[in-house]
């Protein structure tokens, strides 16, 4: 299924499921206004062909104690495609590293960082990223506070973009 071979329906389906996960399949039917047996074959059709990539709960890390969000920008040395790897796989074994995201430009990866104080993280950048192999430089930026948090993309302007295609 590319995403152009997707019909209003399916694309509905998508939506209301980035809006809200935990909705039964009969009210998801409901909303996408078709029958829930034939909207559960769509759902289990978009989750085996990946449109669909997993279910969980949006967990507040400051009212976990969680309460530094960091972004890291990190520049390698090299950019071969074996390093790039090799620092891929390191971000993945840290759990403070929450995201990871190869860039084009300046800066070769940012990484979004969860710790619970300051100093946990600065032992974390200390001790673990800036002794890394491979790593140049990083330049670091405290989050003061969240203006927007949207999970996904915009159905809106993916509707928009298919009917000017059309």
């Amino acid at each position: 299924m590319a995403g152009h071979k997707l019909d209003s329906i399916d694309r509905r389906i998508l939506s209301e499921l980035q809006s809200d996960g935990r909705m039964t399949n009969v009210e998801l039917a409901r909303r996408v206004g078709i029958s829930a047996p034939p909207c559960l074959r769509r759902v289990r059709t978009l989750e085996e062909a990946g449109y669909i990539r997993g279910y969980h709960a949006d967990v507040d890390p400051r009212a976990l104690g969680f309460e530094v969000q960091v972004f890291a920008m990190v520049g390698l040395q090299s950019q071969t495609e074996a390093d790039l790897s090799a620092f891929e796989q390191r971000c993945r074994d840290w759990p403070l590293v929450r995201e990871c995201h190869m860039l084009n430009g300046e800066v070769d990866f940012i990484l979004k960082c969860s710790a619970p104080d300051l100093s946990t993280f600065q032992s974390f950048l200390t001790s673990e990223l800036l002794t890394t192999a491979n790593v140049g430089s990083v330049k670091t930026s405290l989050v003061i506070r969240n203006a927007k948090r949207e999970p996904g993309v915009s159905f809106e302007v993916l509707e928009e973009r298919l009917l000017r295609g059309a």
